[in-house]
């Protein structure tokens, strides 16, 4: 964006670093941990994905805006992420199906987003670095002031986040004669991946966070899913314990990214917090049991331990990230349940993945065959 009434904007990093911009028109100060997303598309999916909670986001291609936003692109009811920086906000957009603008997006949920900065030498300073938390402001550029609030963010590492996006009450989706019920664990679901689970004849029951196994079980599913979500894996103690319950319960279960993580914590594998997460939507895959490769739509910050995997006889790693090798999904040998790190549901991405809502579909049937 560079239109003449637009403000000055400062970007301050933990480690001292400043980064001078424009605002793009939201007169606010953000704070969170800043990361970078590397997908070409799809930032309306991203913005609103609560997995981004506490978080500025980079967007490393050059132009964010051009094709405005529409209603039913969104993940989730509002906007998650803290902040954007970016390096071209476009005003106008040429999307004939779209709604708005993201500029009136931003502006009536209050958001602010920063442009005309260098993301090439801000995300490689990042990538050198590590993750780091941040501060932006589009209504002051007083360096100290903002370095004064930036030292009281937390870091990620030990936040429990899932509770303050995950839906308050429970709420269902899909037909009364859908042949699968799933209980779905909402520890910041995206719409998409419900929607997958639909798709394929399931009813599903949205659950709040910090539900106990026993409240999910009366809806009698024939599958549990943990969904994705933000945060630190290993302080979510509420959901680690249902998760555990569900795996003594003998019942299917799918995990997806912290949903993957909680599993991991459930039987006793660690986890811990990535230099540089991944988050993208062209992130290489290979599944171990098929040989085949697949790209993928990621968003994670956190990661399994692979010696706690090594150590583990009732786990196997079925899929591993081709870019570093870290453990990219799970499933345990002796419980009907499997995990993967990346979203399947893809929104935005690749589909190269939603074969993962059929195995879990089969893996209901079988089980379900086997119990009658």
């Amino acid at each position: 964006m560079r239109y003449s009434e637009s403000k000055p904007a400062i970007l301050l990093l933990e480690d001292g670093t400043v980064f001078h911009g424009r605002s793009c028109g939201i007169p606010a100060t953000a704070t969170g941990e800043i990361c970078f997303n590397t997908g070409m598309t799809g930032y309306q999916e991203i913005f609103t994905d609560p997995s981004y909670l506490g978080q500025i986001v980079i967007a490393t291609h050059v132009h964010i805006g051009n094709y405005g936003v529409k209603q039913e692109d969104t993940e989730s009811s509002a906007i998650k992420i803290s902040g954007l920086v970016c390096r071209d906000f476009s005003q106008i957009f040429s999307r004939t199906l779209a709604d708005g603008s993201l500029y009136n997006y931003f502006r009536e949920q209050n958001i602010p987003a920063v442009s005309d900065i260098d993301t090439r030498k801000l995300v490689r300073h990042i990538r050198d670095k590590g993750a780091m938390n941040a501060i932006i402001s589009t209504e002051t550029t007083n360096i100290e002031e903002l370095r004064e609030k930036l030292s009281k963010v937390p870091s990620m590492e030990g936040l429990e986040l899932s509770s303050t996006v995950s839906t308050q009450i429970p709420y269902v989706k899909g037909s009364d004669d859908a042949e699968f019920r799933v209980a779905l664990l909402d520890l910041g679901v995206k719409e998409n991946i419900i929607e997958c689970l639909v798709e394929r004849g399931c009813k599903v029951k949205v659950f709040p966070a910090k539900t106990t196994f026993s409240e999910m079980a009366q809806f009698e599913p024939h599958g549990y899913m943990i969904s994705n979500g933000p945060g630190d894996p290993a302080v979510v103690g509420y959901a680690i314990e249902t998760v555990k319950e569900i795996l003594e319960s003998e019942t299917p279960l799918f995990g997806i990214c912290l949903g993957h993580q909680i599993l991991a914590e459930a039987s006793g594998i660690g986890t811990y917090k990535m230099f540089n997460g991944h988050r993208g939507i062209n992130h290489p895959i290979k599944n171990l049991q098929t040989g085949k490769g697949e790209i993928t739509s990621q968003n994670h910050g956190f990661a399994v331990k692979s010696e706690d995997v090594e150590k583990n006889s009732n786990v196997e790693i079925t899929h591993i990230h081709l870019n570093d090798q870290t453990i990219a999904g799970i499933k345990l040998k002796n419980k009907p349940a499997f995990s993967v790190q990346y979203h399947p549901e893809a929104a935005p991405g690749p589909h190269d993945s939603r074969y993962l809502f059929d195995d879990f579909v089969k893996l209901m049937t079988d089980h379900h065959s086997v119990k009658i």
